[in-house]
């Protein structure tokens, strides 16, 4: 089967640009994204661009159209994120030959540094203005973060696809069982759930001298606030996690209370995360840029060191490490 992306050629997509009116100067430069195609250009100003082409039938327009509402009321709340264009009648989501696609207005920078206690508080200070602002509203159409619903889900995605053989099935099976059990007491009531990032990771923040902004909003959902923040704690050492914690805490309380109550569900929501990511993978394998990108998933060995990697956080999730 051909894949619907295989037809966005260089040529289409300079095209959907200048259906839009504005004349890109060379050809697209394509940005590490798999779920969606992204690319930047240059117009006849010098200005930088962010072109993206969602993939079909991933979502409804009403779902994309609310991303690009949060992200216009972020901007007019002052939060440094990448904001969305629109033509003259206001329209944020366009349409050429088939693909919806979106224009965003380029932000400049680099990733922050983990180690540099200026970045983190930087950070904080960041995410709690994202959540101040988010935290006032409620999505309609977007994704609810559910731990044991989306681990079903990638458990059943999982099997659908075939990749493990009869052994690996069962190991597989067996420790997703039991981190559905360890994940059941994790739950949280409506009232912790706001409007959050949901892929709060590196790649997606960029800027310098301790400015920073949030980048791709795809997968924003609704979470508890803690999804937009346990990512950015990369320590594998309880001293050095608990100073990256509270250069962010002192930054985010600049702005709002921290959710501490909601440290505890940090391991949940990295097991969540190791499920759901290899389900991703195989759910998008007939995507000719997953097999270039991720050639080990068609690999036994990757699956042996999947179940393994569970195991292990299967036993954090029962002994957290150093969450209080």
């Amino acid at each position: 089967m051909t894949h619907a992306f295989r037809s966005l050629s260089p040529g289409l997509v300079m095209s959907a640009v200048e259906s839009l009116d504005i004349w890109p100067t060379s050809e697209p430069f394509a940005l590490n994204s798999y779920e969606n195609r992204v690319m930047m250009f240059r117009d006849e100003q010098g200005a930088q661009w962010i072109i993206k082409f969602y993939r079909p039938e991933r979502w409804q327009d009403a779902t994309i159209q609310e991303e690009h509402d949060f992200l216009e009321e972020l901007g007019q709340a002052g939060v440094p994120v990448a904001r969305v264009w629109s033509d003259a009648s206001g329209q944020t989501l366009h349409r050429y030959e088939g693909f919806r696609f979106a224009l965003f207005y380029h932000c400049p920078g680099q990733a922050p540094e983990l180690d540099n206690d200026a970045h983190l508080f930087a950070l904080g200070g960041l995410l709690g203005r994202l959540h101040a602002t988010s935290s006032n509203g409620a999505f309609s159409h977007r994704p609810r973060l559910e731990l044991v619903a989306g681990v079903q889900d990638a458990q059943q995605r999982v099997s659908d696809s075939q990749r493990l053989d009869r052994h690996q099935r069962r190991a597989y099976d067996s420790v997703i069982t039991r981190t559905i059990e360890a994940l059941a007491p994790h739950q949280w009531r409506d009232s912790d759930m706001i409007r959050c990032h949901g892929d709060c990771h590196l790649g997606n923040i960029l800027g310098r001298d301790e400015q920073f902004s949030l980048v791709d909003f795809d997968d924003c959902l609704m979470a508890p606030a803690i999804q937009d923040v346990w990512m950015l704690l990369s320590a594998n050492e309880p001293q050095e996690w608990r100073r990256q914690v509270s250069e962010m805490v002192e930054g985010y309380e600049e702005v709002r209370p921290f959710p501490h109550a909601q440290m505890a569900l940090i391991e949940p929501l990295r097991a969540y995360r190791l499920i759901r990511h290899s389900a991703w993978w195989v759910s998008r394998w007939e995507d000719p840029a997953f097999q270039q990108a991720f050639p080990w998933i068609a690999d036994k060995g990757y699956w042996d060191q999947h179940i393994r990697q569970l195991e292990q956080q299967l036993l954090v999730l029962k002994t957290p490490r150093w969450l209080a």
